[in-house]
């Protein structure tokens, strides 16, 4: 696909789609929105069995483009987080595992594509921060996906504070799955896609969105939906497939997958 802000790579079984505007910091302008949203649609239609989510330059992105939104009216704005609210909630949609690699400052609307990834990989350099708390517009949406990572406490201190926490820190409150040095982020990122796409990728798929359907309900009701879809795939071929393997002691041979 011929994208301006964007670049998409396949090898192998993976699709690299990587933000591509470091003159300007991956700062997320509406069109720079609009291509990655066509990159992870197209990646989720593909047959790539994961996607990582990358940025070109010295920081992984920057947030909201403010050339974008400084002398915008209202409608301007409104449209504007809801394309941003479309992408972020498309990466959790599509069905393959998104693991976001993570280097230099991850901050407001970046720093939420962090956390709408399904996982995400930081080496030590990564800063992590939602700056309206100090500034004067308030990182109202980023914080909506970032206080499901972290938690109400934390999320008012990265908030209110507006400070960037570091890559040991994200860590430690659930913001990423791994820090690494450096030199070692490619590796640890494709370490980690590849051990989450092992199996049945249309099993992954519907499970991946079964989770973010069911992770905000009340038990109860997360309980009766999860019974509902786990029930409902236990009849697909890949399932069948998987249970009986185990059960003959042998290789399982799935009809989109990895071992």
């Amino acid at each position: 696909m011929d994208f301006e802000h964007v670049l998409m790579e396949r090898s192998g079984d993976f699709t690299t789609i990587t933000m591509n505007r470091p003159q300007r910091r991956n700062a997320l302008s509406l069109q720079h929105m609009r291509e990655l949203i066509a990159a992870f649609t197209a990646a989720g239609d593909s047959d790539a069995l994961g996607i990582v989510l990358a940025g070109k330059g010295p920081v992984f992105s920057a947030g909201h483009d403010f050339a974008d939104v400084a002398d915008a009216d209202l409608a301007a704005v409104r449209s504007l987080l809801a394309t941003c609210t479309d992408l972020m909630t498309l990466v959790q949609q599509v069905p393959q595992p998104v693991v976001a690699r993570v280097h230099g400052l991850a901050t407001a609307a970046g720093c939420q594509l962090v956390a709408s990834a399904d996982l995400a990989v930081a080496s030590e350099d990564a800063g992590f921060a939602a700056p309206g708390g100090k500034g004067g517009w308030f990182c109202h949406t980023p914080m909506v996906a970032i206080a499901r990572n972290i938690g109400r406490k934390r999320a008012a201190e990265m908030a209110l504070s507006g400070d960037v926490i570091d890559a040991r820190t994200a860590l430690d409150w659930g913001l990423v799955n791994r820090v690494v040095p450096a030199g070692q982020l490619d590796s640890a990122t494709a370490d980690l896609l590849e051990r989450v796409t092992r199996g049945s990728a249309q099993s992954k798929g519907i499970g991946k969105q079964a989770l973010y359907a069911q992770i905000d309900l009340d038990q109860q009701k997360a309980y009766a939906y999860a019974i509902e879809v786990m029930a409902a795939t236990s009849q697909l071929p890949d399932a069948r497939e998987g249970m009986h393997a185990f059960l003959d002691k042998r290789k399982p041979h799935w009809q989109r997958g990895r071992d």
